[in-house]
């Protein structure tokens, strides 16, 4: 499964930088963090589609204010959407300035007008929100548009998963990657729950990652460990630009020491090998092997006295020790010398 020119069944980790909110409600600090994120290491950034009018309703009744122990408690949600929100006016030069630039960025779409407008930038594939797993029919029109589909788990059962990945397929779309998530901001660790990353994967037959909410960088680098092939973390310039997600997000010097640990993971997992490396054959010369222990007169007999696997390894293996054991010298031998089958009859 490729998204944009990246093959995720390669060895390499796709590496999103989630922009978000953290835009300050100016382009040029839009422009400046996707540059960042380029140099910081991201393969990606992801933008949000939506206006306060598309997540929400503008109404002061308790339901729509916030409430739960969250970093917005109190607020009103069309407020927080709408201070959230990047102008649909700026996505052209945004897509513009990434591909100029050379990374690759695409977009959550949040209603089915979303998604109409992005098309026309031909993006590299589209991420579903954690709170919208469950609009069944906004997934089933953005996965009929044929692109890889980022699926956020967050707040989703068993169920309301498997009906997001057959809804997907049922529109004939199979390039589906699921993201375990822990949607609380920031996210603690011990509800991380890591090990459900190699499960989707396995349950549902996709390719699986980590969108992460905790802080730091600790849980990105585990997930890879247990076989994420997506990471996204929240990205932002510089925290004194302040925003919503700001304390949840990663500056580019930290995102910066998550994406090299992350390609230091990597190769410390390599692939499943048992072949033998010239580093490999190299490093034998250090292994046991079979030498002449103490001086042996021709017609002496072999003994564990005077044979013996010692270091280095440039004796018989020590495998055919009982082999030897018993057999007569055909020659005098010096201590220290390495034995060889025909030494003994």
């Amino acid at each position: 499964m490729k998204i944009g020119n990246f093959d995720l069944d390669g060895l390499r980790t796709y590496i999103i930088a989630e922009l978000s909110a953290n835009h300050g409600g100016k382009i040029e600090i839009a422009k400046q963090s996707i540059q960042a994120a380029k140099e910081a290491g991201a393969d990606a950034v992801k933008l949000q589609t939506y206006t306060a009018d598309t997540l929400t309703l503008d109404s002061d009744k308790e339901d729509f204010i916030i409430k739960g122990g969250t970093l917005w408690d109190g607020k009103k949600l069309y407020n927080l959407y709408k201070e959230a929100y990047l102008p649909w006016e700026w996505h052209e030069e945004l897509f513009t300035y990434a591909r100029k630039i050379g990374i690759g960025i695409f977009s959550s779409p949040f209603d089915k007008s979303a998604v109409d407008f992005l098309e026309q930038f031909n993006p590299s594939a589209y991420k579903v929100a954690s709170f919208e797993i469950t609009d069944y029919e906004l997934i089933r029109y953005t996965a009929s548009k044929g692109r890889p589909m980022i699926i956020s788990t967050g707040i989703a059962t068993i169920g309301e998963i498997q009906d997001a990945v057959d809804i997907c397929r049922s529109e004939g779309n199979e390039d589906i990657v699921l993201l375990k998530c822990t949607s609380a901001y920031p996210a603690p660790l011990e509800e991380a729950n890591l090990k459900t990353i190699p499960n989707l994967s396995e349950t549902f037959g996709v390719i699986s990652g980590f969108s992460d909410h905790t802080m730091g960088i600790t849980a990105p680098v585990a997930a890879v460990t247990l076989g994420a092939k997506v990471i996204e973390k929240h990205f932002i310039l510089d925290k004194s630009i302040g925003g919503p997600d700001a304390d949840f997000s990663l500056d580019k010097k930290e995102f910066a020491q998550m994406v090299k640990a992350v390609r230091d993971t990597e190769k410390l997992l390599g692939k499943v090998d048992y072949s033998m490396s010239e580093k490999k054959k190299k490093s034998r010369q250090f292994s046991r092997s079979l030498y002449i222990a103490e001086d042996i007169k021709a017609g002496e007999t072999v003994t564990e006295k005077n044979v013996r696997s010692v270091r280095p390894g440039y004796g018989l293996h020590p495998k055919f020790l009982k082999d030897i054991l018993g057999k007569k010298a055909k020659a005098s031998f010096n201590k220290g010398t390495p034995i060889k089958l025909d030494m003994f009859e």
